[in-house]
């Protein structure tokens, strides 16, 4: 959320000169395909898991934001490294997601799913909104880069939560 809730539409109207309908369309877009890897998650890693520990997942989305910010400040293909690499980060991201749903269910007490779920989803909530402030404040303030800086740097702060999670799996 910190550089595609708000800088990223704003980036693609004001630098690249996309229209409003083409903006909007393509996020539309995003979504739909987001939804669609979501849905073929457990075909995807063969496993909840993947065969592959959730904190890998994380690291590799981590990766993606700073990917995309060394190309742009290099100015290396901008508009095709931002598409191309949002694109790569809603595929990566909609795996985490996937997980991460699945995890909520796998930690949850029997006796209490709905208050966990519940707390998940609330904790989510809350920091889709804090992004979204922050996307604001950073995109004004010093510009796209430095959203997908801190989008991969609080990216990497997860990491260490996944990790610590792997080691208690269920």
């Amino acid at each position: 959320d910190v550089w595609f809730v708000i800088a990223l539409p704003l980036t693609l109207a004001s630098q690249f000169g996309w229209s409003h309908w083409a903006v909007g369309s393509f996020l539309a877009l995003w979504v739909i395909g987001y939804g669609a890897v979501q849905s073929v998650t457990p075909a995807l890693t063969k496993s909840p898991l993947g065969g592959c520990s959730l904190t890998r997942w994380v690291i590799l989305l981590s990766v993606i934001p700073a990917l995309i910010a060394l190309a742009l400040w290099l100015q290396w293909h901008s508009e095709a490294a931002l598409i191309g690499g949002l694109l790569l980060f809603g595929a990566v991201f909609a795996v985490n997601s996937s997980l991460h749903s699945y995890m909520i269910i796998r930690y949850a007490k029997s006796d209490g799913v709905s208050l966990d779920v519940g707390f998940y989803y609330m904790a989510n909530a809350m920091g889709r909104l804090l992004g979204t402030l922050l996307s604001g404040w950073l995109y004004q303030a010093y510009g796209l880069i430095a959203c997908l800086w801190v989008s991969s740097a609080l990216l990497a702060a997860t990491v260490l939560v996944s990790a610590r999670l792997s080691k208690h799996q269920a």
